[in-house]
């Protein structure tokens, strides 16, 4: 039983339907501009939902793998803190892109941040782990 990941799995649902919003955003975005699949391009909003959506894909993979591998070895709490900081990032990053990809920067780093902690605080756990047999 996994009680211990609760809230891991809390963070990691929350990350999915950030993820899932964001994908319909690119639906209703796709409506309005009157561009239908396959077309990637054609109006700069389409343009800009479709690159946050992809984006966001793009961190995913290295935001989950590291929040888990966070709560696993150092600690839950703060892999779900820390993946909190990097949902609020993904949202400002998104919110900023769509009024101007210029200000998608404090969103981007934002997340970065959380998930940098996230990724080298596994790694480094995990490689102390290896090196003293703990």
């Amino acid at each position: 039983m996994m009680m211990e990941h609760r809230w891991t799995a809390v963070v990691t649902l929350l990350a999915l339907l950030v993820y899932f919003w964001m994908s319909l955003q690119v639906g209703g975005t796709r409506g309005k501009s009157g561009i239908n699949p396959p077309a990637m391009t054609g109006h700069p909003l389409l343009e800009r939902a479709i690159r946050v959506q992809s984006n966001t894909l793009e961190w995913l993979p290295i935001f989950l793998a590291s929040l888990w591998l966070f709560a696993i070895y150092w600690n839950e709490l703060v892999a779900a803190g820390l993946g909190i900081v990097w949902i609020i990032g993904r949202l400002l990053y998104s919110a900023g892109y769509m009024a101007d990809p210029a200000k998608r920067s404090t969103g981007f780093l934002i997340q970065l941040l959380a998930c940098a902690v996230l990724l080298f605080g596994a790694l480094g756990k995990i490689v102390y782990s290896l090196a003293t047999g703990a």
